[in-house]
């Protein structure tokens, strides 16, 4: 017969009809008992606290996962519908914008270019002697070539200069590049886009409360203290430059500091305190998955940037919906965002995220031109944390030098010959792309990522590997679902909420039963069926449900 003492470590298991015994050995004193007491540590009981460790054990969560995939597919699992965003374009700027960007991107901007390119000033200068004739050939010849299109009523002013612009581009692209490749290794090696998909997606806090939720709060008693908690928003910026120039190496950073000592405060930078909603400047929301994609797809060597030419084109446009003309501060404020967001990709790509900050700094160069206005910008991206946990914690901010616009030329007459050639433009331009990056060894570039599965390309079980790469493309896709967005109508808002009269209605709606739909997650749906007919264990065999992948902790 078993002893008192050992009865209760007896387990009867059920399984399958079959009853088994499970027996736990008795703890010895050594775990019991330790020479120096341990206390688990006393935590914070209230409701902020709570939901604080929380959203840490999440983004442990996402900072643990293996690929870049996974990171990113993670972000979207608590909303089946994907999040509520304000969508910021690369077509519209309204005014007083810049403001706005500033603390969105928590950036400081400095007119002028960096001292970093002073040693290579006079350098630049000698290739321009060389080839500035080819170059002004080359310019002349493609704004010519374009002279019916301008004559042609029928196509619109954004399409005239997209096409030009985009045409000189290349073209500029093409003779710099081939010039320059001889006695500049890197540019044999680098990787050129055209009309590239850059978008990125980031969690803005300190966002005043809007009124609604002030209300709602307000409306429960336990919650009243808590009504003006500053409010997240969600940011989706989504851009389509006319082109991307990338390398397999970072460039070499703009200001050579550690990043644990910048400082915002000490160090005296001014970035503005814009909390406002970014519904207040005519931002509106929509429904959309966060999507970060810097213009390729995880993988590629060439995973940094080295330039960018984005348009220029909302300028046109500008006088409908701005009585101020501020344009040259859009245009500031469209270099700012622009360069923020595809670092973020970036950045994205080498496993950190919107919740673990880069342990060192990404830089990229940016040109907005249309072609005969040009502006050029260098950032330098230090922090990617802004939400409410971390949007007064932070002390790094992000920087960015930016130039007036310049002129490239007055006018070009009928035969083709090109008169008041900027060769500043020009100067400025075989800067950047002289501008070597270098490789960096002394620093993992990839520090939150696992070594064997950096990708879910990489990852060995097959049905796992596939189920991933099909769910995340379907997501970076999207594409709208079959089924729309719940909604609650006016009459059942009016009828069934508001006045509840319709008692004897059978309840068929999520929010007659309580349900927040907007709280589903990701993963929360019907698993797909497996016809009998190709079951690998037989027509009768188990399981009768295809297993699914979600990202999962895999590594220690």
């Amino acid at each position: 017969m078993l002893s008192s003492n050992f009865r209760p470590y007896l387990l009867c298991v059920g399984r399958y009809g079959q009853r088994t015994l499970v027996t736990r050995p008795l703890p010895s004193k050594e775990h019991e008992y330790t020479n120096q007491p341990e206390y688990p540590a006393i935590q914070d009981l209230s409701y902020p606290a709570k939901k604080k460790r929380e959203r840490e054990s999440w983004h442990q969560r996402i900072a643990k996962l293996s690929s870049v995939e996974e990171k990113l597919f993670e972000i979207n699992m608590p909303k089946y519908y994907g999040y509520k965003a304000n969508i910021l374009t690369d077509d519209k700027f309204p005014y007083n914008i810049k403001p706005f960007v500033q603390y969105a991107t928590r950036t400081s901007f400095q007119k002028g270019l960096p001292q970093f390119y002073d040693p290579v000033k006079e350098k630049s200068t000698k290739i321009l002697a060389t080839i500035q004739s080819e170059l002004e050939d080359t310019i002349a010849f493609e704004l010519s070539g374009y002279s019916h299109l301008m004559r042609d009523g029928n196509v619109s002013p954004m399409e005239r200069e997209e096409t030009v612009a985009k045409s000189l581009l290349m073209q500029l692209h093409r003779a710099i590049a081939n010039a320059l490749a001889p006695d500049y290794s890197h540019l044999r090696e680098i990787e050129t886009d055209f009309d590239p998909r850059h978008e990125a997606f980031w969690f803005l806090g300190g966002i005043y409360p809007p009124k609604l939720v002030r209300k709602i709060k307000e409306g429960m008693e336990w919650q009243k203290q808590y009504a003006d908690d500053p409010y997240d928003r969600n940011i989706q910026y989504v851009g389509k430059p006319h082109m991307a120039i990338r390398h397999k190496h970072l460039l070499e950073p703009f200001l050579s500091k550690d990043l644990q000592s910048l400082d915002v405060k000490q160090d005296g930078i001014e970035v503005p305190d814009y909390r406002y909603d970014p519904l207040a400047l005519g931002y509106m929301t929509n429904f959309r998955h966060a999507t970060t994609v810097p213009g390729f797809w995880p993988g590629d060597q060439h995973e940094f940037g080295l330039i960018s030419f984005q348009r220029r084109t909302h300028a046109l446009e500008r006088h409908k919906y701005c009585a101020v003309n501020d344009l040259d501060e859009a245009i500031h404020a469209q270099g700012i965002l622009s360069s923020f967001a595809w670092l973020l990709g970036q950045a994205c790509y080498q496993g950190f995220s919107v919740f673990n900050d880069v342990t060192y700094p990404l830089v990229t160069q940016t040109v907005v031109t249309n072609g005969k206005h040009w502006s050029f910008y260098a950032y330098q991206l230090n922090t990617t944390l802004l939400h409410s946990d971390q949007v007064d914690a932070n002390n790094r901010y992000n920087l960015c030098w930016g130039t007036e616009a310049l002129q490239l030329y007055e006018s070009i007459d009928e035969n083709g010959k090109l008169h008041g050639l900027n060769s500043d433009v020009l100067l400025q331009l075989i800067m950047f792309y002289i501008n070597a990056p270098k490789e960096r060894t002394e620093v993992n570039l990839k520090p939150h990522l696992c070594p064997k599965e950096t990708r879910v390309a990489d990852i060995e079980d097959e049905n796992r590997r596939m189920f991933m790469e099909q769910a995340y493309k379907h997501l970076v896709s999207n594409r709208p679902r079959h089924r729309l967005v719940p909604e609650v109508y006016q009459w059942e808002k009016i009828y069934k909420i508001d006045h509840k009269t319709r008692p004897m209605d059978a309840k068929r709606r999520p929010f007659e039963f309580g349900e927040n739909m907007y709280k589903r997650r990701l993963d929360e749906h019907a698993l797909k069926y497996i016809p009998r007919a190709v079951r690998p264990g037989g027509p009768k065999s188990r399981p009768k449900f295809e297993s699914t992948y979600y990202p999962n902790v895999r590594r220690q």
